[in-house]
Formats: structure tokens, sequence, C-alpha cells
């Protein structure tokens, strides 16, 4: 029995179709009864509770070996990123402690690090140190950005997704800066082939990898390929960091004002952005023996989400 927390998020909703596939049995935590009876409707368990709410937790862990923390977020406070990746990492261990969980796996990203510039990078370190001296035998992923989607499980990834929000709302394409940091676009299901490898066909354990896709792409190459791909002709027009930092309070204002759906980037999510967030293209060969998904195929094979937008 595997216990998921997250599994109801853009790398949970995946996941847990290809273990169906592999005949697994699962449970996830939820927050509300709505979602538990969704869970519940495709033969998945459920127990309702929340990372951040210790007691909460007790007895969710009963009767599994394998512990999958997925939960994170990309925006909020300095504080919101402490309870949910710090504080929340340390009560699942916690619980996965008293109920002698025989393997914690951790999703943290690629670039955390204690001394980052973002709360998000030295918030998933911490998560990732708790975990590595909790005496739990662990698997880490440290992935670049995952994305694509499979239209049976019906989600498109938030980073993908954000793009398209760009593309479509303006007349031209804002670009931070000169859009030249790299990125090494992740296929979701190479992901899940990796994380079937690593968690249920091999026995080693207390392993830190470091995942991407088969390219390092920068910003514009992303841009360009996918305005390609929806069949969208507009110019990049490229905006200095400090410019677009000064206008997001203005930008807010007017989001909130009018009603519409501007996406505006946090000034965390901007410094995320000026920073390449790369590893060795070559690493899910060397990990894992296969060649993942090069960013043109994913997009192939997620088309039909692409094209709902």
């Amino acid at each position: 029995m595997l216990f998921i927390a997250g599994g109801t998020g853009f790398v949970g909703t995946h996941l847990i179709e290809r273990l169906k596939k592999e005949g697994l049995s699962i449970r996830c935590l939820v927050r509300d009864e709505k979602k538990a009876l969704e869970l519940s409707k495709k033969g998945i368990g459920f127990h309702i509770g929340d990372i951040t709410d210790r007691e909460s937790l007790k007895g969710a862990l009963k009767g599994t070996t394998l512990v999958v923390h997925l939960v994170g977020i990309m925006e909020g406070s300095p504080e919101d990123f402490n309870r949910i990746h710090v504080k929340g990492t340390e009560n699942l261990l916690d619980e996965a402690l008293r109920e002698g969980i025989k393997t914690f796996f951790y999703q943290s990203a690629l670039g955390a690090n204690l001394n980052g510039e973002t709360p998000y990078e030295r918030t998933k370190a911490m998560a990732e140190d708790l975990v590595i001296s909790s005496g739990i035998p662990y698997i880490i992923f440290r992935p670049s950005i995952l994305i694509g989607g499979d239209v049976t499980v019906g989600q498109l990834d938030g980073f993908t997704k954000r793009l398209l929000e760009l593309i479509k709302t303006f007349p031209f394409v804002p670009v931070p800066g000169k859009g030249d940091s790299r990125f090494q676009p992740l296929y979701i299901e190479d992901w899940c082939t990796a994380f079937i490898e690593a968690l249920l066909k091999r026995e080693e354990r207390n392993r830190l990898y470091e995942l991407g896709g088969p390219e390092h792409l920068t910003y514009n190459e992303i841009l360009k390929t996918l305005m390609e791909f929806v069949k969208v002709n507009k110019p990049l027009v490229h905006i200095p960091l400090w410019v677009i930092k000064a206008g997001l309070p203005a930008g807010r204002l007017l989001k909130k004002a009018t009603g519409i759906d501007i996406p505006l980037p946090t000034s965390d999510q901007l410094r995320l952005l000026s920073k390449d967030n790369i590893t060795d293209p070559d690493c899910i060969k060397k990990y894992f023996g296969f060649t993942p998904m090069r960013f043109k195929d994913a997009l192939f094979l997620s088309h039909q989400l692409l094209l709902r937008g």
C-alpha cells in the first residue's frame, strides 16, 4: 500500500494513473470530502487531513509501507512556504516514523538550496534535510520543469498553462529580461517512469536524483516552440526585470478592479525565471536506462489539452 500526499495535484494525478496500471493499492491524503468522493469513485482509498495539521495525520499511514510526498506551492508568503514545505514535511515524517514506514519519497526541485534567493528554494532544501536526517530510507527527486499531460487524466502542467495565458492575453508576448535562462522540460509520463523504476523496481535507497529532459532550452525557445504548436504568431517583447517588478502592484490593482484574469508573476517567480534550471541532459538515461521525450514530442502527446488551453 502506497500513501500519497498531494495525489490530487498535477503530478499526483498522473502518478496515480500509472500506479493503478501497476496494480498497486493507493491511499491519498485529501483535505475535503469532495475530493475524497472523487478518489473513492476511482477505487482509491483516502484519509481526510492536512500535512500542516499534525493531529489530522494520526492513523493516515496505517498499513502502508511507502509514503510519497508531493505537496508543494510555487507562490505565497515566506510563512506559507515554511508552513507547507518545512513544517508539513516534518509532520508527515513524524507520522511515518511512528508507523515504521519503509521508504519515504520527497518531491523537491532542481535548484533547492539553503542559501537560495527565494523562500521556495530555501524551504525545499530545508525539507530535503529533514527527510535525509529522519533515519527513514528515502528517495528524493529534484526535477526541472515538469510539462505535458495525458488527456485521460485531464490536467496540464501549470508552467505551460501560464505560458498559454500570456500568449493569448496580450497582443505581444511579454518576456522578463532577455529570456535566455535555460530550462530542462521533463515530460510528466517520463517522470512517472523514473519514479516506478527508482521506487518499485529497485531496492536501492538513500538517493537524491537531479532530473530533467534531454534538452537545455531557453525561455525564448520554449515560448517560440509553444506558439508554433498552437499556431499563434506574436512578437516576443523583452521587458527589463525592474520594469516588470515596478509594475506588479499596479497590475494587481487593475486585475482586482476589472476582474480580468491577467497572468502576473510574483517577484520570486521572476527571480526563478531569470536563472538557469538545468542538470545533465543525459541524467535520465544514466540513472534509469531510458531516453525521455524531447519538448516538441511532449507537446504533441499533450496536444488535446494544449488546444483546450
